[in-house]
């Protein structure tokens, strides 16, 4: 369990897909750009390819991401942040996304 004040400390901010490609020799991974209303594009490695054989798909989707992660490295690729997502025993999934009418960068309260 954590507190109120550690839950706190989660920046959850809405990004949009700018580009979305493959790791090469992985079966999970995909390289996501994000822009999440920063001067430049975050990239963010994510292990969700098995969900989306076409990742061009993923181009152009609002989807929430925790932007305030250490950056690590995944494969030899930074990741600076992480896409949220849910899913179940029987493998539906879903990534969390806002609404469309709320924009870029707009940070979780």
């Amino acid at each position: 369990m954590i507190n109120i004040e550690d839950f706190k400390k989660i920046e959850i901010v809405v990004g949009e897909i700018l580009s979305a490609e493959k790791v090469p020799e992985t079966d999970k991974l995909l390289k996501l750009s994000v822009n999440l209303g920063e001067p430049l594009p975050r990239q963010i490695v994510s292990g969700i390819s098995l969900y989306f054989p076409d990742c061009a798909g993923l181009v152009g989707k609002k989807c929430m991401f925790v932007a305030n992660l250490e950056p690590r490295t995944i494969r030899g690729l930074e990741s600076q942040g992480m896409i949220l997502a849910v899913s179940t025993s029987e493998g539906k999934f879903s990534l969390l996304a806002p609404s469309d009418e709320i924009p870029v960068g707009t940070r979780a309260k």
